[in-house]
């Protein structure tokens, strides 16, 4: 794995839980087992959404927004899925899924600039 693509991953990744995790208490949840639920349904989609990114853009070249914004939205509805499915405090899962990835992808871009 190229050194650049394992270093993207990993702030990535860290960056995401940290971010999401965050604004899960924020919003006043307390539940344990949904707290491990985000973490969980963030290590599933995060590596595959930064690796597709990344073999799109910057190996390939392809335009940016045209690649991230159905990559964000297939990873919203992927989590908002499993809140549903398996959380028990989501109210509006996908809402609340909406919301994380915009935080944590917003928040990921102002770091970058």
């Amino acid at each position: 794995m190229n050194g650049a693509l394992a270093g993207a991953l990993a702030v990535s990744l860290a960056l995401t839980l940290a971010l999401e995790t965050g604004l899960f208490l924020l919003v006043g949840k307390r539940d344990k087992k949904d707290l491990l639920l985000v973490v969980m349904v963030n290590l599933l989609t995060n590596p595959v959404v930064v690796l597709a990114y990344w073999l799109a853009v910057v190996r390939a070249g392809w335009n940016s927004i045209l690649v991230a914004a159905p990559l964000e939205i297939i990873a919203v509805l992927l989590e908002g899925w499993y809140y549903g499915k398996y959380g028990r405090s989501f109210k509006r899962p996908y809402l609340f899924s909406l919301a994380a990835n915009a935080f944590s992808y917003f928040a990921g871009v102002l770091l970058q600039l």
